[in-house]
């Protein structure tokens, strides 16, 4: 996998729809920008079974909507380093990429999910509803700040 966001994003080409992706332990939520990549809004929050069957619903959902590459969050310490989730994050990358051979970007997604906790508390979401959410929330949170980034580098 190559080093800088930069890199990374090389293969998205200049237009053309991406997904973000927040991996939780038991969730995946999925997020999805228009070709343009002004907006990022939420698609669904996958629960996770075995990795054939989560890939296979990726799979089909990134067919469903024409993506052309894949934001994940990466889980990083406070401090900037990679722990053990962000191992795993680069693990499922890695295998998702077997099957789903699409561009593949990392997106630092430190205190995602809190951010986007904080926003349905103030809209005065109940709790049941966030939980339901909140992991598309936050892939929405982690693909809005990439596909920013992403114009940035490219004006």
């Amino acid at each position: 996998m190559k080093d800088t966001f930069e890199d990374q994003i090389a293969g998205f080409g200049p237009a053309g729809a991406l997904f973000g992706l927040d991996l939780g332990e038991k969730t995946i939520g999925v997020a999805v920008c228009d070709p343009d990549r002004r907006v990022a809004t939420p698609v669904v929050t996958v629960r996770r079974r075995k990795f054939t069957i989560d890939a296979e619903e990726l799979v089909t959902l990134v067919q469903s909507r024409n993506v052309v590459g894949l934001v994940f969050g990466l889980p990083l310490n406070m401090d900037g380093t990679e722990g053990p989730r962000a191992q795993s994050t680069r693990a499922f990358a890695r295998n998702l990429g077997r099957t789903l051979p699409l561009p593949m970007a990392f997106w630092d997604e430190r205190l995602s999910t809190v951010a986007m906790d904080r926003d349905l508390i103030e809209l005065d979401t109940s709790r049941a509803k966030r939980a339901e959410k909140i992991d598309e929330m936050a892939a929405t949170f982690i693909l809005q700040g990439a596909i920013d980034r992403i114009r940035r580098i490219c004006e």
